[in-house]
């Protein structure tokens, strides 16, 4: 078993902190993980991304030059990525943030609205959990519980009020998928 992921989108969106709490979670369940950030100088606003690997053996390379999930969370993420994922794959595409999909043969596209729906739970920087849900209960690479766990743990003190909307809107990705 081994899953290679590219979360990717502007910064501020939360993909390194989506890419996180996965590896966070894969790890605490006893699996090999490397994750990988990348973003530019600008931090918020420029592009971010991270690159996730998930296995139950030994990790040769943490970098990815076909991903088996791609979450795109704006066009140009979805543009870089989408040719890069496998026969087989999944893309998870924030339809908030793209005017048309990309399609690629063989590769399985969920379209979500993760702003809209985040900011119906009440908090649209909860756009990213409602990602990682979806990416979640689609592959099964980590059980729910985990992640709910690593949220609360990469939640500083000062953010734990999130906790419950971060919670929702992990809640709805999985159900999305349901």
């Amino acid at each position: 078993m081994k899953l290679e992921v590219i979360m990717a989108g502007f910064g501020g969106q939360g993909i390194m902190l989506m890419g996180e709490i996965l590896a966070h979670s894969a790890m605490v369940e006893g699996k090999e993980v490397s994750w990988i950030p990348s973003y530019g100088p600008e931090m918020r606003g420029g592009t971010a991304n991270c690159m996730v690997v998930i296995s139950d053996r030994r990790i040769p390379s943490p970098i990815i030059s076909s991903p088996d999930v791609l979450v795109a969370m704006n066009k140009p993420s979805m543009e870089k990525f989408m040719p890069f994922v496998k026969k087989g794959g999944l893309a998870v595409l924030n339809m908030d943030l793209i005017d048309k999909a990309l399609e690629k043969d063989g590769v399985e596209t969920i379209k979500i609205n993760a702003i809209k729906i985040a900011d119906e739970i009440g908090n649209i920087k909860a756009a990213n959990m409602v990602a990682l849900g979806v990416v979640v209960g689609k592959t099964g690479i980590v059980k729910p519980d985990t992640v709910l766990k690593s949220i609360d743990y990469f939640l500083p003190e000062h953010r734990k009020a999130m906790y419950e909307i971060n919670e929702k809107a992990f809640k709805k990705g999985l159900e999305i998928v349901k």
